[in-house]
C-alpha cells in the first residue's frame, strides 16, 4: 500500500531507531500522563477539606461524565500523531502543518457541539449514574462551568498530538505539566483559598485548558516558519479530510470497546455485591497505574511506527518493534513485581475496611498478571496508531470484547470472580495477540513499495 503522505526518493528518509531514541520519547511523556492522575487525586483533596461528601460525590459523578464525553474525541490526540508522524517520516513540511490544522477545526466544531448539547448529556449522564439529591446538585454545579473548557481541551488534545508526531515529546511535557500543574494550583487557590466549592475546582479547569491551549500556540507558532502554513484548499483536501475522518472513526470506536470492556467488568462486579465491587475497584487502579507507566513507551512507538511508515523505511519500523517491546515488557515485569510484593499494603492505603482487604488479597494475583498479559496490547495499540492501521486495530478490540464477554459467562458460573478476573486477563491477552499477528501483514502490504 503507498503512503498518500510520501514525498521523496524512500532510500533519502531512512533513519536508525535506538535505546536513546525510544527512551527521549517514552520518559517525558510517561512523566507526563502520571500528572494526570494526580490532578484528580488533588481535585479530591481539596473538596474533602470542605467536609461535605456530597460535593465529593458531585465532582466524581462529573468527572466520569466528562471522560465518557471526551473518550468520543480522544482519536484527536492519538490520530493527530499517527498522521503527523508519517507525513514527518515523508518530510512532508506542508502535509505536518495542514494535520494540525485540520485537527484543530475538527476540535473546535466539536467542542461546540459539546456546549451546545450540554443539558440533553448532562441530563442524561445524571439520570444513567443515579446518586442523591445533594450529589446530583453538586453535579450540575460542576458540570455546568466546567463544560466551557470543551473546545480548549479537544485543542489541546490536537496539539499534544501533533508534537507527539514530530518526536518532540519534551514540548508534550512541558504542556503537560503546564496544563496539570496551573490546574492544581488553581484548585487550590480557588476552593481552600477563595472558598468557591466545586465551581472553583471547575473555572480551575477551564482557564487551565485556556492557558494551556495558548501555551501550545504559542509553541506551534515558533517552530514553524513565518509564513509557511498550507492554504485552505490543501487544509480541506477531501481526500485527506477523508482519510482522517475515517482514522478518527475506528479510533472512536475502538475506544468505546474499550471503554464498554471496563464498564462490564465494574457492573459484573456490583452484581456481586458492595464488597466484591470495592474489591475489583481497588484492583482495577493497578491496572490502571500500569496504563499510566505503559502509555509513555506506546506513545514512543505511536512516533517512531508511523515516523517509519512515512518514510517507507521497514528497517526502522522492525527496530521500533523490537525495542518497544523489550522496554514495555521490563516495565511491565518491574510493575508487576511491585504489585506483587507491595500489593498487600497498597490495598491496606487504598481502603480500610477489614472485608474488602481480604478479598482484595484472594484476588491480588490477577492483579499482578494483569501488566505482563496486557503489555503487548500497549505496545500494538502504539504500533498501529502511529502506522494509522486503525481499522484493523478496531477490528481486533471488537474480536477480543466479544471473546471477553463470552468467557465470562462461560467461566463465572464456574469460578465465580475469578472467572471474571480470568476473562478480563483474556480480553487483556487476546488483543495483543491478534494485533501481534494482524501487524505482520499490514507491514508486508504496507512496506510492498518501499
Amino acid at each position: 500500500m503507498s503512503n498518500p503522505n510520501a514525498g521523496g526518493n524512500p532510500s533519502s528518509l531512512g533513519f536508525s531507531v535506538t535505546h536513546r531514541s525510544v527512551l527521549a520519547i517514552a520518559v517525558p511523556m510517561t512523566l507526563g500522563y502520571l500528572s494526570t492522575p494526580l490532578l484528580g487525586v488533588v481535585d479530591m483533596a481539596v473538596i474533602g477539606r470542605l467536609g461535605n461528601p456530597a460535593l465529593l460525590g458531585g465532582i466524581a459523578l462529573g468527572g466520569i461524565i466528562f471522560d465518557l464525553v471526551f473518550t468520543t474525541f480522544n482519536f484527536l490526540r492519538s490520530g493527530t500523531t499517527g498522521l503527523t508522524a508519517q507525513a514527518f517520516g515523508a518530510q512532508h513540511e506542508e502535509e505536518i502543518r495542514a494535520t494540525l490544522l485540520r485537527a484543530l477545526v475538527i476540535a473546535a466544531l466539536g467542542g461546540l457541539c459539546v456546549i451546545a448539547v450540554q443539558t440533553p448529556v448532562r441530563d442524561i449522564g445524571l439520570w444513567f449514574l443515579g446518586g442523591s439529591k445533594e450529589v446530583q446538585s453538586a453535579t450540575v454545579r460542576y458540570f455546568d462551568v466546567r463544560v466551557y473548557s470543551a473546545p480548549f481541551l479537544l485543542a489541546n488534545y490536537a496539539i499534544l498530538g501533533w508534537f507527539i508526531g514530530m518526536g518532540r515529546a519534551g514540548t508534550g511535557l512541558i504542556l503537560q505539566l503546564f496544563l496539570n500543574g496551573l490546574n492544581i494550583a488553581l484548585s487550590l487557590w480557588f476552593v481552600v483559598g477563595l472558598g468557591w466549592s466545586v465551581e472553583g475546582a471547575a473555572f480551575a479547569t477551564v482557564l487551565s485548558e485556556i492557558s494551556a491551549t495558548c501555551l501550545g500556540l504559542v509553541l506551534v507558532l515558533a517552530s514553524v516558519e513565518k509564513g509557511s502554513w498550507p492554504s485552505a484548499a490543501i487544509v480541506f483536501d477531501r481526500r485527506l479530510l477523508i482519510r482522517m475522518m475515517a482514522v478518527n472513526r475506528d479510533i472512536m470506536i475502538r475506544s468505546f470497546a474499550l471503554l464498554y470492556a471496563y464498564a462490564f467488568f465494574m457492573a459484573r462486579s456490583a452484581d456481586q455485591g458492595d464488597t466484591v465491587l470495592a474489591a475489583n475497584a481497588v484492583l482495577e487502579k493497578f491496572i490502571l497505574v500500569a496504563g499510566y507507566f505503559l502509555d509513555g513507551l506506546a506513545t514512543a512507538a505511536e512516533q517512531l511506527a508511523g515516523r517509519a511508515v512515512g518514510a517507507r523505511h521497514r528497517p526502522a519500523f522492525d527496530r521500533t518493534l523490537k525495542l518497544t517491546a523489550l522496554w514495555s515488557f521490563s516495565m511491565a515485569a518491574g510493575l508487576a513485581a511491585v504489585f506483587y510484593v507491595f500489593g498487600p499494603a497498597l490495598i491496606a492505603f487504598m481502603t480500610t475496611a477489614p472485608e474488602v482487604r481480604e478479598i482484595g488479597r484472594t484476588y491480588l494475583i490477577w492483579a499482578v498478571l494483569a501488566p505482563l498479559l496486557g503489555v503487548l496490547a500497549f505496545q500494538m495499540d502504539g504500533v498501529f496508531i502511529g502506522a494509522t492501521w486503525s481499522a484493523t486495530m478496531r477490528n481486533m478490540m471488537l474480536l477480543s470484547l466479544a471473546v471477553f464477554i463470552a468467557a465470562y459467562y462461560a467461566l463465572f458460573p464456574v469460578l465465580g470472580n475469578h472467572g471474571l478476573w480470568l476473562a478480563m486477563e483474556l480480553f487483556l491477552g487476546l488483543r495483543g495477540l491478534t494485533l501481534l499477528a494482524a501487524c505482520r501483514k499490514r507491514a508486508a502490504e504496507t512496506f510492498v513499495a518501499a
